[in-house]
């Protein structure tokens, strides 16, 4: 409901009900996920479309690319500050890897990649934030098949 207080209007005692109790508005607005929990999420989903780009898992890739951006977009709206740099970042580093990844040319995905990845150190140390730098793993994670996804097979050989 809105309430008058001192002349000026306010939102308050706005509830959400789940069947787990009720949170305000105030509440909800409060644990919606930081930069630190978006930033790991797009980290891990960097890597996950590199290594499933390079086993040819090409709607794998697009899947993870995807949810970039839709990390991005979250952001976005609970970190405002970030949302000019969040739009370069996508616009300059990640349509290249997309254009890449919708070509299926893993030499141009590799090389629009690595510009990425220097990118976010641009980003990281434009905000003070020069002590993270995002290093691809030396052995791609070993929860996904990042194969050609016609070749998977439930025991987890391919064909």
């Amino acid at each position: 409901m809105i309430r008058a207080h001192d002349g000026a209007l306010t939102v308050s005692e706005i509830k959400g009900k789940t069947h787990h109790g009720e949170m305000t508005i105030d509440q909800i607005a409060e644990i919606q996920p930081g930069m630190a929990t978006l930033m790991k999420e797009t980290g891990d989903r960097f890597t996950q479309a590199y290594y499933a780009a390079k086993g040819g898992n090409w709607k794998l890739a697009a899947h993870h690319l995807n949810q970039i951006r839709a990390a991005f977009r979250a952001a976005k709206t609970t970190r405002p500050k970030y949302a000019e740099d969040l739009s370069a970042y996508d616009k300059d580093y990640l349509l290249p890897i997309f254009e890449a990844v919708h070509n299926q040319n893993w030499s141009e995905f590799e090389i629009a990649f690595r510009r990425g990845e220097e990118g976010s150190d641009v980003y990281h140390d434009k905000r003070g934030y020069s002590h993270i730098k995002y290093v691809l793993p030396k052995e791609p994670p070993s929860n996904l098949y990042l194969g050609p996804p016609e070749n998977f097979k439930r025991d987890g050989t391919a064909r």
